[in-house]
């Protein structure tokens, strides 16, 4: 496995934890509707939440929430919307941003954008 996706996996458990000491519930991690995949699909207070994992080593290019473009926002909302149409009980969902950045194995950074876009 490369190196950039052992960090993405280390990134997805780190966020999954931090969503669960916050009290959400975590449905599904890596969902996949085609190609198109959501890194996790958490829920609470009513709201189905698509959440958005970025984490890097560093931030001497750019941070990592800032690798959410509007390219990759398309796909998402593609993608949130294939798992509300196969999941007719949630009505209400939005979309977050989980920005983590490591320190060797330690996080140096955690940040959750809540309602990050539409």
């Amino acid at each position: 496995m490369s190196k950039h996706n052992k960090i993405g996996l280390k990134g997805e458990q780190i966020a999954s934890d931090y969503l669960l000491n916050k009290g959400y519930i975590v449905l599904h991690r890596n969902w996949r509707s085609g190609k198109k995949e959501i890194d996790i699909i958490a829920y609470r207070d009513d709201i189905v939440i698509i959440v958005e994992i970025k984490t890097r080593t560093g931030t001497k290019l750019l941070y990592p929430e800032e690798a959410v473009t509007r390219r990759k926002q398309g796909f998402l909302k593609i993608a949130a919307q294939a798992f509300m149409d196969e999941n007719p009980g949630y009505k209400n969902f939005r979309f977050d941003i989980i920005s983590i950045v490591m320190k060797g194995d330690q996080v140096a950074e955690i940040v959750h954008f809540e309602e990050a876009f539409y």
